[in-house]
């Protein structure tokens, strides 16, 4: 049998060419924090407006519209742009728990500590199954879940819609991320086909 997966859901794996400068470290772990729904999250909602992230800024936001020209490949001007930003803290016995991003078109999670041993990200396939048979062996086209690893200075991007969550943390170290959400701006869709839709300073 010839098989084709027609309609992927793509998640993107990138990594930061360089280490995490002192400062920038120096500036995570100063960040004012609050309780979260299974660990802890910054005060903060905007980390990556800070000027002390500005490089960091410039890499997720180079990375997230390197998925848009790949995966979407539009034909009109338009661009993404990160909108919220905010970090997580989660220490051994903590989780994240399961969530999706609305008002977001891609996500995504920087790692600024993992072990790449112990920490995952899992991600959840959120619909109606009519007939569920149970597989002898699990793989992308009948899993309801799957699973990356993730590491320093690694980063997951993804459709903002995708269920995901942390499990338990098992590592000692305290597993440190910045998230953050996207969206458009410049012009979505065409005005011959009645679907043109222009946002943000690109009008």
């Amino acid at each position: 049998m010839i098989s084709y997966n027609i309609f992927p859901t793509t998640v993107g794996m990138f990594e930061l060419d360089r280490e995490l400068t002192k400062s920038e470290i120096d500036f995570f772990l100063k960040q004012e924090k609050r309780p979260n729904q299974g660990n802890t999250t910054s005060v903060d909602n905007y980390i990556l407006r800070k000027k002390q992230l500005k490089s960091l800024n410039k890499f997720i936001e180079d990375s997230v519209n390197t998925y848009l020209q790949q995966i979407y490949a539009p034909k009109t001007d338009v661009e993404l742009y990160v909108t919220q930003s905010w970090l997580n803290f989660s220490e051994k016995g903590q989780f994240h728990h399961k969530h999706a991003h609305p008002n977001s078109f891609l996500s995504g999670v920087f790692y600024i500590e993992a072990d790449p041993k112990k920490d995952k990200i899992y991600f959840f396939k959120e619909e109606y199954r009519q007939i569920k048979f149970e597989p002898r062996e699990w793989n992308l086209s009948n899993s309801d879940s799957w699973w990356f690893e993730v590491a320093t200075k690694k980063m997951v991007v993804f459709p903002s819609s995708l269920t995901h969550m942390v499990q338990t943390v098992e590592a000692d170290n305290t597993r440190i991320s910045l998230a953050f959400n996207t969206f458009f701006k410049g012009t979505c869709g065409l005005n011959e086909n009645l679907t043109e839709l222009i946002l943000g300073d690109k009008i």
